[in-house]
């Protein structure tokens, strides 16, 4: 169970992501305060609001997401038209491009 203002809190992280940057499922779960909820996260992405930037999240491989709208290769051709290298194998290089949100 996921405490209640959980999708809020991931909406607002990802209305966030910078341009060019990525994170994870996972990690986007942990700062929302539940470290397990990485699938939660996606769920959110796949029914939640279409206009926050959801192609900035991958998985914990690096890897695109099948469920965004086109697949992996709509997920690469998005995120490609905003600068972000991917890989032929649907992957992006995270220990470039993962970011982190300042600390308060």
């Amino acid at each position: 169970m996921v405490e209640p203002g959980f999708k809020a809190r991931v909406e607002a992280l990802v209305a966030s992501i910078p341009r060019g940057r990525v994170m994870t499922y996972g990690q986007i779960a942990a700062l929302c305060g539940n470290a397990r909820a990485a699938r939660i996260v996606g769920g959110i992405a796949h029914f939640g609001d279409p206009g926050l930037p959801w192609q900035r999240v991958v998985n914990v491989r690096c890897g695109l997401a099948a469920g965004y709208p086109g697949g992996r290769a709509g997920h690469k051709q998005v995120l490609e038209a905003e600068g972000v290298a991917v890989s032929p194998d649907y992957q992006v290089n995270v220990m470039e491009l993962l970011w982190w949100p300042p600390r308060d």
